[in-house]
């Protein structure tokens, strides 16, 4: 036997398995492992994502609210940098030394290597003057952006505004299962419509696809998609009656929501103090932003009409205790109480001998009966555990009126609002120890009861259309042929029957044309409405008012809150009055434009910055 036969054996061994181990790499590396195909495409391809065009936000007539015009953002390279007449290149810029220094160090920090925003949002009339100048310098690039633009200057809370994505919102974005959307220099809605719709708004990106030769230089273009632009939405407001509502409601502290009744529809939704929503974009955004949420004391930035759910209804909610009341057999339109100023406070008027005379006086101490009646139903020999069953039965109903619960409305941070419960009162005084004479106060709609004024517009438009409700929403349709979501064309009910109402709104009717809403009244109109005097220990009281027009087939429901207004019918039923002749017949009456004046020249303000419970 060959003495070299084995070594051979050995070495054609060792070729074979180096010859495996090969076939096993080039396996991984070409089948297996995706990385190496990446990094020959990023050799070989270059990709340039296309942005949509966000969609435009109209009004309910088809005026324009929310426009995008196009902007320029300047990045900056720091190492590309070479010798620069710093102040010649601020001046172009129109920066200061400081506020130049920090960004390039801000973008150097980042990366000196890689392209930063340096500034954005620059408009197209500036950018022109820069375009120039700004050439002959290395390190500095132009990316096309679009912004949001307002026409008619209005509507902030509602709309809201986009803002660039925070590192939160982007990891939030990548962590989801699906396509992840976003990139690091994208806008996205922070509040208002902006922010619930989104994905609607948004569109869908596109891309231009280019291979590339050995250098670098883009050759050829390839796997091309084209963007989607983003869809435009119709919303309910209308932009007449809400320029009306804001100028109404500056010097002063409150809110306005309007509802169509027959629809659920929001036509107009004013918070006050407001702000420019055009201060919102741009360059300006974080000191505009900044200032308003820090160092402005009457919070301007806090949408009232749906963030505030602690107001108090004050005498409106009568209009609640009476219907459930009667609902339940507890009382019926001829019940009549004495007014007896020993059980509650209230002001000198007629004796209540029924609902509707009750309702239109406003009186308390009929009304402390009625609760009283709701709450010791007589189910236990114990005040304690009557109180409890009692209550339980009250709250139930008093929350098929949107009370106490979120009504499911296309605008973000809307609260509940409290209707207190046993466990509420049991934490704060303890198991059987509150009954009905602990929480009287419930009774007038005041005590514990907190509601936003958006929960009592929707009270008016439930009294409207005599016992039901569409959620009240803000988008008509999305997309010029699209439609509303199939949530906002649902109705509900309240437990109430509809008989219950004819009574009820016709003491409304009563309010206005003879009680405490005599501002109220509206030439040729009949308007049914109810104050509000909500008490404030620490200053005046708040002056509160609902109401709806006209009282057969009703075209507008309506609740305005002014806070330290004093009197329900003294400022918030003047201007509920002159917002629904403005909305019913467009122009005023001489009557109207005098009550309007009055409204606008009034400064009514207080620097507490919320609801004082």
């Amino acid at each position: 036997m060959d003495p070299n036969q084995g070594r051979r054996w050995v070495i054609i061994l060792i070729i074979f398995f180096i010859g495996v181990i090969f076939l096993v790499r080039l396996l991984y590396i070409q089948v297996l492992d995706d990385k190496w195909i990446v990094r020959a495409n990023n050799i070989t391809h270059s990709q340039k994502i296309i942005k949509p065009s966000r969609g435009l936000i109209y009004d309910r007539n088809g005026e324009l609210l929310v426009t995008a015009s196009q902007v320029y953002d300047i990045w900056v390279t720091p190492r590309e940098i070479g010798t620069i007449d710093t102040l010649e290149l601020c001046k172009t810029l129109a920066l200061t030394k400081e506020e130049f220094d920090e960004k390039l160090l801000k973008a150097r920090n980042y990366a000196s290597y890689k392209a930063s925003l340096f500034l954005e949002g620059v408009p197209s009339e500036d950018y022109g003057r820069m375009v120039t100048k700004l050439n002959h310098y290395d390190g500095f690039e132009t990316k096309i952006n679009t912004q949001r633009g307002y026409p008619h200057d209005v509507g902030a809370h509602l709309l809201g505004y986009i803002r660039k994505i925070s590192d939160k919102q982007f990891e939030k974005d990548q962590s989801e299962k699906g396509e992840h959307y976003y990139i690091m220099d994208d806008y996205i809605g922070i509040t208002g419509l902006e922010k619930v719709y989104e994905k609607e708004l948004r569109g869908e990106r596109g891309s231009l696809g280019y291979l590339k030769d050995r250098l670098g230089n883009k050759k050829t273009e390839i796997e091309t998609k084209d963007a989607k632009e983003g869809k435009d939405l119709y919303s309910t407001i209308d932009l007449d009656l809400q320029t009306f509502g804001e100028e109404l409601m500056k010097n002063k502290k409150g809110c306005i929501v309007a509802i169509e009744p027959s629809t659920g529809e929001i036509l107009t939704m004013v918070s006050a103090p407001s702000y420019s929503p055009k201060g919102m974009v741009g360059r300006d955004f974080s000191k505009n932003w900044s200032e308003m949420n820090r160092n402005d004391s009457l919070k301007p930035l806090i949408n009232r009409s749906v963030y505030n759910s602690h107001y108090r209804p004050g005498s409106i909610f009568k209009l609640v205790q009476a219907l459930v009341a009667m609902q339940d057999g507890l009382i019926d339109v001829n019940t009549g109480f004495t007014c007896n100023k020993s059980l509650i406070g209230c002001h000198n008027h007629e004796h209540p001998s029924n609902v509707k005379i009750a309702i239109k006086n406003s009186c308390n101490p009929y009304f402390y009966q009625v609760y009283k009646r709701l709450i010791l139903r007589g189910e236990s020999n114990s005040v304690f555990t009557d109180s409890r069953i009692g209550l339980t039965k009250w709250r139930e109903s008093v929350q098929s009126f949107g009370l106490g619960v979120k009504l499911e409305t296309d605008l973000p941070g809307v609260k509940t609002g409290r209707i207190p419960d046993t466990s509420f009162y049991d934490k704060i005084y303890g198991k059987r120890r509150w009954a009905f004479s602990t929480i009287y106060s419930n009774s007038i709609g005041e005590g514990e009861i907190g509601v936003s004024p958006l929960q009592m517009a929707n009270l008016a438009a439930i009294l409207a259309n005599k016992g039901y409700y569409y959620s009240p929403h803000l988008v008509k349709k999305i997309g010029i042929n699209g439609d509303k979501k199939e949530i906002y064309k649902q109705k509900h009910y309240t437990v109430v029957d509809s008989s219950y109402f004819t009574p009820v709104r016709e003491a409304m009717e009563q309010v206005v044309l003879n009680g405490t809403a005599r501002r109220a009244q509206i030439d040729s109109i009949s308007v049914c409405g109810k104050t509000g005097t909500v008490e404030n220990k620490t200053f005046n009281d708040h002056s509160v008012f609902i109401a709806f027009a006209p009282k057969d087939n009703p075209k507008i429901a309506i609740a305005v809150y002014v806070e330290y207004g004093t009197w329900g019918g003294t400022w918030a039923a003047p201007i509920a009055s002159v917002m629904i002749e403005k909305y019913l017949k467009e122009q005023l009456s001489e009557r109207g434009k005098k009550k309007a004046q009055r409204i606008l020249d009034a400064v009514i303000l207080n620097k507490h910055s919320d609801f004082t419970n």
